[in-house]
């Protein structure tokens, strides 16, 4: 009994391959394919590997469980056989951005963008490439696109969290209270992932105290992606909240909080990140 479970660790482990190295100096793995939703989506396609539909449906089921490298290469290969595909352009950037692949990322989405001028999952993810490489501005007008094209509250909710993070960044803090102002004190979210970004928001506004806008912080040990995600997200924002109102030390403790988890593809933890090694300099 032992032996078997040794070997079942032994398979898991395995099936967790290296992705990147942080630069803390930590490597970063992906999770195992517990469910099995990789080597299906590999068997459908083995059928007619030439598939961009299947190829995509691969991908996704790749950064499912963060292999992000992996869903590049087979966005990629989509790529070869459908090179005029926003959708192929938007799904690559977006896992560029776990990988730390920004200008790669911002060339991805630029090119969705010109294919597809009102794609707003492009222009969302093409404002966080800017944002990470540090061009607030450029990153500020991406992210007024989404919030132009977002289909409902919950997108515009999202990005416009990005749009106020983006001008205060970029020193417009008029502008950024005015782009605020678009979630009025009316609205609410639909999805239930959306409610952290909207305590965000009514904390930029003043709206909302930093406690009660702050999720509880994951415990050590903590195995719940979706807490750590709700923690990263909020603490990011707060952290970057104090380093724009020059109060430096508050927001590096902010994000070495964060920095410190285990769900490296979060855009909380990788701002975090970001922000850790610009402070360095």
């Amino acid at each position: 009994m032992k032996t078997a479970w040794i070997l079942v660790c032994a398979a898991m482990l395995q099936a967790q391959t290296y992705q990147l190295t942080s630069p803390r100096g930590t490597k970063l793995s992906s999770l195992p394919d517990e469910k099995g939703a990789v080597a299906e989506a590999e068997k459908a396609l083995s059928a007619d590997p030439k598939n961009p539909e299947l190829l995509l449906k691969l991908a996704q089921a790749q950064f499912g469980i963060w292999q992000d490298r992996e869903a590049v290469a087979t966005l990629t290969r989509a790529l070869e056989i459908s090179p005029n595909e926003a959708q192929l352009y938007t799904e690559r950037g977006h896992r560029e951005i776990p990988l730390r692949e920004f200008a790669k990322a911002r060339a991805d989405l630029s090119r969705a963008v010109e294919l597809d001028p009102k794609r707003m999952d492009a222009y969302y993810h093409l404002g966080l490439s800017h944002y990470f490489l540090g061009d607030f501005a450029k990153a500020a007008d991406a992210f007024r696109h989404a919030v132009e094209f977002a289909p409902n509250d919950d997108e515009r909710i999202n990005s416009t969290n990005w749009v106020y993070a983006a001008l205060r960044r970029a020193n417009q803090p008029a502008e950024a209270a005015k782009a605020a102002a678009v979630i009025t004190p009316e609205m609410k979210n639909s999805a239930e992932h959306t409610l952290f970004y909207l305590n965000l928001v009514r904390f930029f506004q003043g709206a909302m105290p930093e406690a009660k806008a702050l999720p509880p912080e994951p415990p050590a040990g903590n195995t719940d992606m979706e807490t750590e995600l709700r923690f990263d997200t909020v603490a990011y924002g707060v952290g970057n909240w104090h380093l724009y109102n020059r109060e430096p030390a508050k927001a590096e403790e902010y994000f070495r909080r964060v920095a410190k988890g285990h769900v490296w593809v979060t855009w909380g933890f990788i701002g975090s990140e970001v922000e850790l090694e610009r402070m360095k300099k």
